[in-house]
């Protein structure tokens, strides 16, 4: 399903990137594959989604039911957390005791309409339901011929270690067709996309997520919910300081997010 992988080369990449390991893979399904799981994708009816974001922080739509996926998407998935993917996770990251969270906690497929957003955020630590630490998210980008001045780029931060906070803008990833990015979300590793996204009416954002886990170790981080952090302009607002606060600590209800 996935074109040939140079290994040493990315993994090489990965060890080496700075603020937090990752690595871009461009090309990353063969031409049939990501051609099919575009047409499905794009055919994808937002009626299908299960959870809904629409808040100051985050706006977006999620689907991670394998029944609402067509052959070719849930193929996808399926690939994804097979053992046969699973050994090329291990040799690009040096991470050998790892296992796919096949049940697409927080994964799936992830769709942003306009005015679509994710504040840069460190992702939770330890699993919910299997109590294991998330080690890795692998994302693919599923929109063709998408245009930069729409914005919806990756953002990559450096940490602060004395305010638990973003830092510094360090890389901005184009959300460029069969794209992926595989990232290690335990150092510190501030992400988003912050700044409202400005399509054309009936393009959507859609990206495939996917998340590896390890046994906690020792000194990792025991958050259970993500970490978000206020835009600049956002600061000195009390309103979205308190949902981060409550984000972080509960379940946040979401609401259904109607298209602009």
């Amino acid at each position: 399903m996935i074109n040939k992988i140079n290994k040493k080369l990315i993994k090489n990449k990965f060890l080496k990137a700075k603020p937090f390991n990752y690595v871009v893979i461009d090309n990353f399904w063969n031409k049939k594959t990501a051609n099919l799981l575009h047409k499905e994708i794009t055919k994808f009816s937002l009626k299908n989604t299960n959870a809904h974001y629409d808040n100051a922080i985050e706006k977006k739509l999620v689907c991670n039911h394998y029944d609402k996926f067509d052959h070719n998407l849930y193929n996808a998935f399926s690939y994804l957390n097979s053992s046969l993917f699973l050994q090329i996770i291990k040799k690009i990251t040096g991470i050998k005791k790892i296992i796919p969270d096949i049940g697409l906690h927080g994964g799936g497929l992830h769709i942003h309409p306009s005015g679509g957003k994710l504040n840069v955020h460190k992702d939770y630590s330890i699993h919910p339901k299997l109590k294991m630490e998330r080690r890795l998210n692998l994302i693919i980008y599923m929109t063709k011929n998408w245009k930069a001045k729409w914005g919806g780029e990756l953002q990559l931060w450096s940490h602060d270690k004395k305010k638990n906070q973003p830092l510094k803008l360090e890389h901005k990833i184009l959300n460029k067709f069969n794209r992926a990015i595989l990232f290690d979300t335990t150092q510190n590793s501030w992400h988003g996309l912050p700044n409202e996204i400005k399509m054309p009416k009936g393009t959507l954002r859609n990206s495939i997520a996917i998340y590896y886990l390890t046994q906690p170790r020792k000194k990792s981080e025991r958050r259970g919910k993500a970490l978000f952090s206020p835009t600049e302009k956002q600061k000195n607002d009390k309103n979205v300081l308190t949902l981060i606060k409550k984000r972080a600590n509960e379940n946040l209800a979401t609401k259904t997010y109607r298209m602009k």
